[in-house]
């Protein structure tokens, strides 16, 4: 992408943000109604779709929790609930936080790890032994109280992006974000037009921008979406969160559909 056309679609990023666009409050959808799971589906690995393992999304005391309250030990059923509406054009925003400790013979890097997954696959079109959905993951992660933690990096599973040019095939790129330690709640935006650019905010600064996502042609479950028709530039698709292995809290989970001229 051209310097010039990044910089400009910068500006109208921090214009949206700002509500500068002409866009009021009432444009934003409630993804997360604080009352209810309504308008989410629920998939765990090695489930079928719409099985909420050991009760581990739930609403408490008006805020969307992944609990591990009913969880012995984690053996890699990785779950994500997916809001039910494709979007390709948007600007999500979310408050979370982490809490509690994590459950037991969870994954060391999923300590204090949750993410937004963006442009997901259909649920519908997972496998039941499936640990992720093909989508570019917007990761929220915390600090251990002392080591330095970058927030919104991104994770690829199933697809690439392009970085000043670069295409980026490794899994997992940082932020440049600070390290948010204990409890604090944080508020992470997520900027996306389509496959041609996706900008992380946390609390309003920006830590992380990339261009053209795309579908990995060599991952298998791509591979699989590609066999059925998919395009390898991914332009949409659904939003989902994560349940990982550790305890996560989020108070808004917000959507402003974007103009796609």
């Amino acid at each position: 992408m051209q310097t010039s056309l990044r910089a400009l679609l910068l500006l109208i990023g921090l214009g949206t943000a700002n509500g500068s666009l002409g866009q009021s409050n009432d444009d934003w959808i409630q993804l997360f109604n604080g009352t209810d799971l309504d308008n989410w589906q629920v998939k765990f690995t090695g489930q079928p779709l719409g099985v909420n393992l050991n009760d581990t999304f739930r609403v408490e005391d008006g805020l969307l929790t992944v609990s591990y309250e009913n969880w012995n030990d984690f053996n890699g059923e990785f779950g994500h609930l997916f809001y039910d509406e494709v979007f390709s054009h948007y600007l999500l925003r979310v408050e979370y936080r982490f809490i509690g400790e994590q459950v037991s013979n969870g994954p060391g890097w999923a300590f204090r790890n949750n993410g937004m997954m963006l442009h997901s696959q259909d649920p519908r079109s997972m496998t039941v032994d499936q640990e992720f959905p093909v989508s570019i993951e917007s990761q929220l992660l915390g600090g251990n109280g002392s080591d330095p933690r970058t927030t919104s990096n991104v994770c690829t599973p199933g697809t690439n992006m392009v970085m000043d040019g670069e295409l980026i095939t490794r899994h997992c790129t940082n932020s440049n974000s600070d390290t948010f330690h204990g409890d604090q709640w944080v508020t992470a935006e997520m900027e996306i037009r389509g496959s041609d650019i996706l900008i992380h905010r946390i609390n309003g600064r920006i830590v992380f921008e990339l261009q053209d996502i795309q579908l990995d042609p060599t991952d298998s479950d791509a591979q699989a979406l590609i066999a059925s028709g998919a395009e390898i530039e991914l332009k949409e698709g659904y939003v989902a969160l994560q349940a990982e292995s550790h305890p996560t809290q989020f108070r808004v989970i917000e959507l402003l559909p974007l103009n796609s001229d």
